[in-house]
Order: structure tokens, then sequence, then C-alpha cells
């Protein structure tokens, strides 16, 4: 179980499996998060922007609301 993490900005995740850890304090900024499992983590006040995900990407929020908080959709 994951508490309060904090990454470094540009973490490289792909393919990690982060379901439900809480993230609300990490710093995702510009992190690679493609194909990685967030589903059910806690990203509230989590730092977002430039972080990049795919369709594999599983995120406990939408894709627009990801856009919304600046992180970046690859096709």
């Amino acid at each position: 179980e994951f508490r309060r993490v904090l990454f470094r900005s540009y973490a490289y995740l792909t393919k990690a499996n982060l379901q439900g850890a809480d993230l609300s304090r990490a710093n995702l900024k510009g992190a690679n998060l493609r194909d990685a499992d967030l589903s059910g983590a806690k990203l509230d006040g989590a730092e977002l922007k430039f972080a990049v995900f795919n369709a594999r990407t599983l995120l406990p929020l939408s894709r627009e609301d990801a856009e919304k908080r600046g992180m970046v959709f690859e096709e």
C-alpha cells in the first residue's frame, strides 16, 4: 500500500500498478503513465501537468478530466 508517495517530476511509471494508491501529494508532472493502472488511486492535489497517458492507462478520472488537469493523451 502506498502512503504519501512523492515522486520526482518526469517519473517513469510505464506499466506501474498503483491501484488504490494515495497519490494526493505526488508530483507526477511530466510522468510517463502509459499502460499504468491507477484505478482507485487518490489524485486530489496531485501535480499532473504534462503527465502522459494512453488508451491502456487506467485512471480514476475521465479522459476529459485528465486533460483538464493538464495531462496529455497519446494516441
